[in-house]
Parts: structure tokens; sequence; C-alpha cells
């Protein structure tokens, strides 16, 4: 069976030759005579393990000093509690909800204060990201919160929001490491693993430190303490060590294709070639507004139900798997994040334009 190509918004494709890495290592990690799978958290190699990869980390994301790189587990919907349990002191904070996620959010946030709806595109199924250059922010706001790529709906801002001095939360679970970032411009920015980076199990959270205090809301439980973490450099219990493990491979991966900035170009062209032939399509369309579409997720219709679910089958068929859409917006979605191939994506064109001349 030889590998396909997989298209799914996550968990998704990671990088082959980390793969094989990782294949090459499962009985014995260097020469420690187990798999890191079998390994205490609290050694000395893995140990190693876990600093390595915040420090690659930090370097690929230009992470400034007085932030701190947290591995925790409960993925991003478990963060949609934890940061209003955590920076929720004045009981009020300001959602802008461009997707599912945003929503979830916004409804949990309601569940430990006052959360306000600033600004959404559900109008119109979420297919743009509003203007947020003069929102209505609340003066006593704790936060701006904001999903910056919406892995369904195929959005990503392209300008951040004017947050008017509020500290910005950011859930970057689709579009993490795809391209350079300045951290100094969030006060949190934090996402789930499974789409761009590795195995699903870890969440990676990037907080400022004056973010990180005692003072939580009551009756936050330990585990769901910043701080607690924070303390323990991620070891406070038995983190997702061989998530962890294959994340640091990543990022290792990410250093040799030339950073985070030639990532960006690839992203680019990969996304180029997709978005070139929808636009140009008699049968296929793109459901994002032009200027707001994401580099990562790209939803496509044909506007006619059974001929999608024939597309879908005939594509599984030829090796392109997981194209079908969300249910709430039909159609298709191809997800081609970092370790998706350029030739993934030129195949998938190909394989378009040969079924829109048969059908």
């Amino acid at each position: 069976m030889s590998r396909v190509y997989n298209f799914s918004a996550g968990p998704a494709v990671l990088p082959e030759e980390v793969l094989r890495e990782a294949a090459e290592e499962m009985m014995d990690y260097k020469g420690s005579g187990m798999s890191v799978m079998e390994m205490s958290h609290r050694s000395k190699v893995y140990d190693g393990i876990i600093k390595e990869a915040e420090a690659d980390l930090r370097e690929l994301m230009d992470i400034p000093d007085n932030y701190k790189v947290l591995f925790l587990q409960g993925g991003a919907s478990q963060q949609f509690a934890m940061i209003p349990m955590n920076l929720m002191k004045n009981k009020k904070a300001a959602y802008i909800v461009t997707g599912q996620w945003a929503k979830k959010a916004f409804q949990e946030a309601q569940n430990y204060g006052e959360a306000v709806k600033v600004a959404s595109s559900e109008d119109e199924t979420f297919s743009y990201i509003p203007d947020c250059s003069d929102l209505d922010i609340p003066e006593d706001a704790d936060y701006v919160y904001i999903c910056e790529n919406n892995t369904i709906y195929g959005t990503k801002y392209k300008t951040l929001p004017n947050t008017k001095g509020h500290t910005l939360v950011a859930d970057v679970s689709s579009c993490f490491l795809s391209e350079p970032v300045d951290v100094s411009k969030y006060g949190i920015i934090y996402g789930g693993v499974q789409k761009n980076i590795g195995p699903a199990g870890v969440v990676i959270v990037i907080i400022r430190e004056d973010l990180i205090t005692e003072d939580t809301l009551p009756g936050t439980p330990t585990m769901l303490k910043y701080k607690t973490h924070a303390d323990a450099d991620s070891l406070y219990n038995t983190p997702p060590a061989y998530g962890i493990y294959i994340c640091g491979k990543v990022f290792k991966w990410l250093k040799k294709m030339g950073g985070l900035s030639a990532m960006k170009e690839r992203n680019e062209e990969k996304a180029k070639i997709l978005y070139d032939f929808l636009d140009g399509s008699k049968m296929f369309k793109g459901t994002v507004r032009k200027e707001d579409r994401s580099l990562m997720n790209v939803p496509f219709v044909t506007g006619d139900k059974e001929l999608d679910a024939k597309f879908v089958k005939e594509a599984e068929a030829a090796g392109f798997v997981n194209l079908k859409g969300h249910r709430t917006v039909g159609g298709m979605r191809a997800s081609i994040y970092n370790a998706m191939p350029k030739e993934g994506v030129e195949k998938l064109v190909a394989f378009m334009k040969k079924f829109e001349e048969e059908n």
C-alpha cells in the first residue's frame, strides 16, 4: 500500500521523514534501550527531549524571554475554559466569532463571566473575517479573543484586530507555524498540535508571564492553572510525552526547511495553485471572500450535493482522502498544512480538471 495524499483537517498529514525517524527509534531511542513511549518523564533522557523541543520552538517563532511555553493536554477545547478561569479578573471578555471554534470558546466563557460578542461573521456562514479596526470593546474587558485561522470555513485574519490596548488571546490551532508571527502582539497564542505540528493529545500555550498568577477564579482546579504548569516546566504531571517528542521532530524538520518565512513561501505557492484553479473553474467554486482566504484550509463546492458526493468518492479511489467538507459548509475541503507536499496539491488540481471535463 503506497501512502495516500491526506487532506484531513486534523489529525492531519505529518512529514514523512519525521515518521520514518520515529519508526527507526521506536524500539531504542538513541541507545537508551527503550522507546520514548516507555520512558519516565522524570528521566534525564526525556528531560533533554522536552527542553530541546521548547528551545527549537522558541527559535522558530522568535519567542521573547518574558513568555512561557507550556506543553499541555486537553486540546484547544480545554483552553476555552482555562483562559477565562485564569484571565477573567473583571469577569468580562470580548470575543470575535468567526467560526465554530470561536463560537464554542465564546459559549464556554459565559460560564465564568460576561462574554461580549464584539463582531461576528455568522450572518454569511463565516465566509469572511469582519472588519476589526474599530470595535466596540468594553473598557473593562480582560482580553479580546480570536480564532486566527478557521479550519472549517477556510478564513484567516490577515491583520490582527485593534484590541484598543486589551490583551489579545488567539487560537492558532490550524495555522500554527505556517508563517512568521510576532508573538509580542499576543498575551496568549495557543493551539492544538494535531493539524500542523504533531499527533493529537498536545496543546501548546505560549503565554506572557504577567498573565500567569495565583489569582484565578475561585474553584479553578490545580491542573487548570497556568501557574501550576509554568512553575513545573510542563512536568507537573505526566505530560503527553510521546506526542511532545514528535512535535520536537517536526520543529527540527521546520528548521531544516528554512524556518517559518520559508514555510510561508511554500504555503502561499501551494495555496495559489489550488485557488487559481478554483477561480478559473466552471464547476468548482471557493466559498471564502478572496481577501480572507486561509493558506491552510480550502473549502470549495460544485453547488450540487450529488456531484460533491461523487467527487469525494472518486477522489478517494484515486488516493486523495479526507476531502469531504464540514457539514455546516457542505461540499469539499482540502487542508494543505505544512507537511502536504506541493505535488499533492498539483495532483489534486489535475484530478479536479479531469473530473470537471468528465462531468
